[in-house]
């Protein structure tokens, strides 16, 4: 199972963005569901296990995130 969430956050508050990503990172763990999440957030990105960088459409990079 995949979820994608495009910017998930962008548009809610510090304290409810991060119940959101919370949340997603539950689902990932204990139903084992592949989370794409993408953002222009980069604090939101660091949090992530793997992040891919894209630029005009193609990717550009990959680096590892902190993930939580």
């Amino acid at each position: 199972e995949i979820i994608l969430a495009d910017e998930p956050t962008g548009n809610l508050d510090t304290r409810t963005g991060s119940q959101v990503i919370k949340l997603l990172r539950e689902i990932n763990r204990k139903k084992n569901t592949t989370v794409i999440v993408v953002t222009h957030d980069k604090d939101l990105a660091l949090q992530a296990d793997r992040i891919i960088l894209l630029k005009d459409g193609k990717v550009v990079g990959e680096r590892k995130g902190r993930g939580r």
